[in-house]
């Protein structure tokens, strides 16, 4: 079987990487598009510089972050950014499939809470207990 090749809304990823972000964000649906049209805050400009750093060769560090409320460009497809979780930063591959989606869907930030057996002391029944 051919892979299809993937399209955004009719545009191949050339075609979008090409876009301004003006023109890319009249394709988002509207939070998203609401999102960019009101501009970068400094901490997504940050990431942005990042990645533009990451892409020439300028830097090897990975790319980490904190934004997690930044709506995925056609430039960022093909990078590894790590996404901060509350305690670690976790490695995410942009797909295009991710195009106009948030970084923080894609970690999850919260955790299944497992408790251990209650101590001596926890529960009524536990007072009735002898304690030898």
């Amino acid at each position: 079987m051919a892979k299809k090749e993937f399209t955004y809304r009719g545009k191949t990823l050339e075609e979008l990487k090409t876009l301004s972000i003006q023109d890319f964000a009249k394709l988002l649906p509207s939070r998203q598009r609401r999102s960019l049209i009101r501009g970068f805050n400094d901490a997504e400009k940050k990431l942005l510089a990042k990645i533009k750093k990451y892409k020439a060769g300028k830097t090897k560090k990975p790319v980490k972050t904190h934004c997690r409320d930044m709506v995925i460009l056609p430039d960022m497809v093909g990078l590894t950014i790590h996404i901060h979780k509350g305690k670690e930063f976790a490695p995410v591959l942009i797909e295009p499939d991710m195009l106009g989606h948030v970084l923080g869907e894609f970690t999850m930030n919260r955790q299944r809470v497992a408790h251990s057996a209650p101590g001596i002391g926890a529960t009524r029944s536990s007072a009735s207990a002898s304690v030898k």
